[in-house]
């Protein structure tokens, strides 16, 4: 939502008020409005208007003093100001105060804004005090409590619910706390009248839920009356964002077909054909034929197929794509397929090319290693139109790779690339742009997919090939170290391979660097050469020098490897059957569940060991029996959504759909659902929103929404 102009009207004034600049609210001016900009980004009245409280006081419950203990918590106090005083010199310096009822007193401390608060409080007025108590050698006090001076407006408003707002230390300092920017919020609403906040929901939506009016809503989420008051401001805000989100995504995605013509693949023919009934080394899951059923109709259509495949790591999702660029193959076109490493990259090749060994279909490989007249030679072979599918990293997109007929563009772990580089291809084919597939194996919570993905048609493999055995995955400390390094000897006499992974967290480098290094060393006196070989892949290393030890481990030369997180999309050792995850509580549960993806991959039992210290957050507990309990990709990406919030599932940060002010996509996936459902059908009956029912609605999103990028995510 574009926060210069949240809201609409017929009348210039309509306009204009909330358009206002933020200095010329009474009570702000240019010092003040200039904080507000650089600390919460409210730079109109529009702004502050839709800069909502996180959470609210309930002003007709309060405590007495003497009934506090250590675990209170939050509570509201009915009192008079005793004393004030300034104690401490620079840093340590404080002001703090005695507040006492009928019932006894309370200290309160104070360590910043004390200018400012040394003028706004009185000692010997009554106040009513908000504000968590905690003890202090063994006294109970109350840090940063908001006070508010007893007078008629509190008892007026006694029986309301007070909105706190999220500030700043720079705020508080200027009087813009959550108290001075409750006032504010006041004094706007002072200005306000109905017709300044037209409604922009149709009216069946607002009648089938009973939602207040756009304007009722807005003051009811600032200044409830009852919790039944503020629940239903917030059930419809929730609504409003998610509604006019899925109708944008729907429009794009109606209006990138209707404009994106692309090439037609008529018939499913020989190569296909013979692939599936002669070289196919297993029957295909029914999830995988329902998906590949779906891409063939994308590809037959004449508009430009843009689809996001979702599977568990080992799905299959390799054996989807193939079978898709023979579909493009049997219709004269080339496909590529681009991965973000050359790990991965020379792993789909390799992959593919033992597929297809026998049949007469011409596989090529690229990436910045290739150089000199063996990249010429795969050049001039991808030109001529010799080489119907080619595999490689992001050398795929340089200016000089040429394609003779490029009809369908397969990414693999998209979030990966950028959006400009994956537009790069979308130039390499002619007339159209390619049919687009991309994969991923983080699974994504539904929810989010909507939300991320609303404009993109989205398949998901949700089964493992038969045969398949779960990793078990146990929980260890350091307790259990000696049994655990006893398992480790038991695997490698049995002729397996173990990955020891530990975490990298760019903010301790180093830390993490020696941890590996410490972890090393451990493991190379339990397991001494030459009996035992370990290799050691990290970040750090030069690539040729990390390519060598990965390819070590590949040709089963060595049984160890110790890692950062680099393996955790790319290495297919079927050998290997332990993962050991140093520090687990440092990872993020899809994280762990990518990592957990690196073995099981034979057709051998494997296992993963989770070790961590024996202090463990509940989060950590959490994420750690979560991983315990399921091997299910998709129920780890929802407990993940729900413990980490979407801003941290890898790929969301920077897509810049999800600026939500309200939505908690882990619990309101039903107001999703609902609001998707109602855009779909508006959009059906009435594409453009020209009937009168839907002009508010067009008006609003016109006037007032952000468009979109024009290529999302994917494209």
């Amino acid at each position: 939502m574009e926060k210069s102009c949240l809201t609409f009207g017929t009348m210039n004034k309509s306009i204009d008020i909330l358009k206002t600049p933020i200095e010329y609210l009474k009570g702000v001016g240019p010092k003040k409005g200039d904080l507000l900009r650089k600390e919460l980004n409210i730079h109109t009245f529009g702004d502050l208007l839709y800069h909502f409280p996180f959470r609210y006081i309930d002003r007709t419950k309060f405590f007495s003093i003497g009934s506090l203990h250590a675990q209170s918590g939050t509570v509201q106090l009915k009192g008079v100001l005793r004393r004030l005083d300034i104690v401490g010199e620079g840093r340590r310096r404080r002001m703090t105060g005695r507040f006492r009822d009928a019932t006894g007193a309370i200290d309160l401390v104070w360590f910043t804004g004390i200018h400012w608060l040394e003028k706004a409080l009185v000692v010997g007025q009554e106040y009513v005090l908000f504000g968590k108590v905690t003890s202090f050698k063994h006294k109970l006090n109350i840090a940063h409590p908001e006070l508010e001076a007893v007078n008629a407006n509190n008892v007026k408003k006694a029986a309301t619910f007070s909105p706190v707002y999220p500030s700043t230390e720079k705020l508080t300092s200027k009087g813009l706390d959550a108290k001075g920017q409750r006032q504010l919020v006041q004094v706007l609403f002072e200005k306000l009248q109905p017709e300044h906040l037209p409604e922009n929901l149709p009216r069946d939506i607002i009648e089938k839920y009973r939602f207040p009016n756009h304007f009722e809503v807005l003051r009811q989420i600032h200044f409830p009356e009852s919790e039944r008051e503020m629940k239903m401001a917030i059930a419809r805000l929730k609504y409003e964002e998610l509604f006019f989100l899925q109708l944008r995504l729907l429009q794009l995605k109606g209006r990138r077909k209707a404009a994106l013509k692309g090439f037609i693949f008529e018939k499913v023919g020989d190569n296909f054909h013979r692939f599936y009934k002669e070289k196919l080394p297993f029957d295909l899951t029914n999830a995988q034929k329902r998906v590949v059923k779906e891409i063939r109709n994308d590809l037959r259509k004449g508009t430009q197929m843009n689809r996001l495949l979702q599977g568990d790591v080992g799905s299959g999702k390799t054996i989807v794509a193939l079978l898709c660029m023979l579909i493009a193959m049997d219709n004269g076109f080339q496909s590529c397929m681009m991965a973000p490493t050359e790990i991965l990259a020379k792993q789909h090749y390799t992959s593919i090319s033992k597929y297809v060994e026998g049949l007469d279909i011409k596989v090529d490989f690229l990436s910045g290693s290739i150089k000199g007249k063996k990249r010429k030679e795969v050049l001039a072979r991808l030109e001529s139109g010799e080489t119907q599918i080619i595999i490689g990293t992001h050398a795929l997109i340089e200016d000089k790779v040429i394609f003779n007929n490029l009809g369908l563009s397969i990414t693999d772990e998209q979030h990966r690339f950028g959006v400009a580089q994956r537009a790069r291809l979308w130039k390499k084919s002619k007339p159209y742009p390619p049919h687009v597939l991309v994969m991923t194996a983080t699974p994504i919570p539904r929810t989010l997919a909507m939300t991320l993905y609303g404009d993109l048609d989205v398949s998901v493999i949700d089964e493992l090939p038969p045969g398949r055995k779960e990793v078990e995955t146990v929980h260890r400390t350091e307790y259990h170290r000696l049994r655990v390094i006893g398992f480790m000897r038991e695997q490698i006499k049995k002729g397996r391979q173990i990955y020891v992974v530990y975490p990298l967290i760019e903010e301790s480098e180093k830390l993490d660097l020696n941890n590996l290094e410490e972890g090393y060393e451990a493991l190379s006196r339990e397991f001494p050469k030459p009996e035992y070989q370990i290799s050691v892949v990290h970040g750090k290393m030069k690539a040729a020098d990390k390519e060598r030890e990965m390819q070590r481990f590949v040709r089963g030369e060595t049984q160890i490897m110790v890692a950062t997180t680099v393996i955790e999309v790319g290495v297919n050792v079927p050998n290997a059957t332990v993962m050991v995850i140093e520090n687990t509580e440092r990872f993020g549960l899809s994280q762990l569940h990518q990592l957990r993806g690196r073995v099981g991959r034979g057709g051998e039992q494997s296992y993963c060991i989770l070790m961590t210290g024996y202090k463990l957050s509940a989060e950590g507990k959490e994420r750690i029996q979560t991983m315990v309990r399921t091997n299910n990709g998709f129920e780890i990406a929802e407990a993940d959504l729900k413990l980490r919030g979407p801003g941290d599932i890898e790929g969301t940060r920077q897509s810049g759909v999800l600026d939500l002010k309200l939505v908690d996509l882990a619990k309101d996936g039903k107001i999703l659902q609902a609001a998707r459902d109602a855009a779909v059908e508006i959009l059906q009956k009435d594409p453009e929103m020209k009937q009168p029912e839907h002009a508010m609605v067009r008006i609003f999103m016109e006037r007032y929404l952000k468009p979109l990028k024009g290529w999302s995510l994917i494209g």
